[in-house]
């Protein structure tokens, strides 16, 4: 009977000390492997830089009095871009979306409400994203495949997320911060300044954004530059 208990003993001190050193060798390993994981997802910040491409990006949730004379520079410029849309703004302004599209134009995912995404769960992040989608797609009959997220927030779920649903994420590489700052002398500094192929700069349909865009389509001109649209510009990233 001694003998049994002993031996109980000595195999429940194994099994203890056997947990202590898997739990120690799991708390070292553990970040080393998250060091070398290759499933975490990234947003595109750039487009290829070994282009002469940029894109002059306009996120669109409001500013809809600006849109027709920023879209006619666009197009007496010859120049496409990508207009990412907001799902509300598109469910009010039905033909000025059409227009865009009309005039050639790249529209992305803007999603519905607005809402910063990295404080979304997986069900909010996809309803934002995918009612937007079947908004725009019923108006326009364009699946959308670009999802710019609001305000630039986002998370791993916002990520996976929008690649289940078929889309990239696209941020950007310069901010002209046109939301905030109504000056066309800063607006056009923040779109040109150091500009180079690759660039993806944020804009917005602000009446300060209208005043500085023939100053900075002439900038891009003027230094051999060709101002496309988000897919051209990520092409061969």
């Amino acid at each position: 009977m001694k003998n049994v208990k002993f031996f109980r003993s000595v195999v429940c001190n194994f099994l203890l000390v056997f947990m202590i050193v898997s739990v120690f060798a799991f708390t070292l390993i553990s970040p080393i492997q998250s060091v070398y994981r290759s499933d975490k997802l990234s947003p595109i910040y750039n487009g290829n830089t070994s282009s002469n491409k940029v894109c002059l990006m306009i996120n669109v949730y409001w500013g809809t009095e600006y849109l027709d004379d920023i879209l006619k520079i666009l197009k007496d410029n010859g120049i496409k871009t990508t207009f990412f849309i907001g799902g509300t703004w598109a469910s009010k302004e039905n033909d000025i979306l059409k227009k865009i599209i009309a005039d050639g134009h790249e529209i992305g995912n803007h999603g519905y409400y607005h809402k910063e995404h990295e404080h979304l769960s997986y069900e909010r992040n996809r309803e934002e994203i995918e009612i937007c989608h079947k908004l725009v797609a019923s108006i326009t009959g364009v699946e959308m495949n670009l999802f710019a997220p609001p305000g630039g927030s986002f998370s791993q779920t916002t990520l996976s997320v929008a690649q289940s649903l078929g889309y990239k994420t696209i941020m950007w590489s310069r901010d002209t911060i046109d939301w905030r700052d109504k000056d066309a002398n800063l607006i056009y500094e923040r779109a040109t300044k150091d500009l180079k192929g690759g660039d993806l700069v944020l804009m917005h349909p602000t009446k300060c954004t209208l005043e500085a865009l023939p100053s900075i389509i002439n900038y891009i001109t003027a230094h051999n530059l060709s101002a496309t649209t988000v897919s051209e510009c990520i092409a061969e990233v």
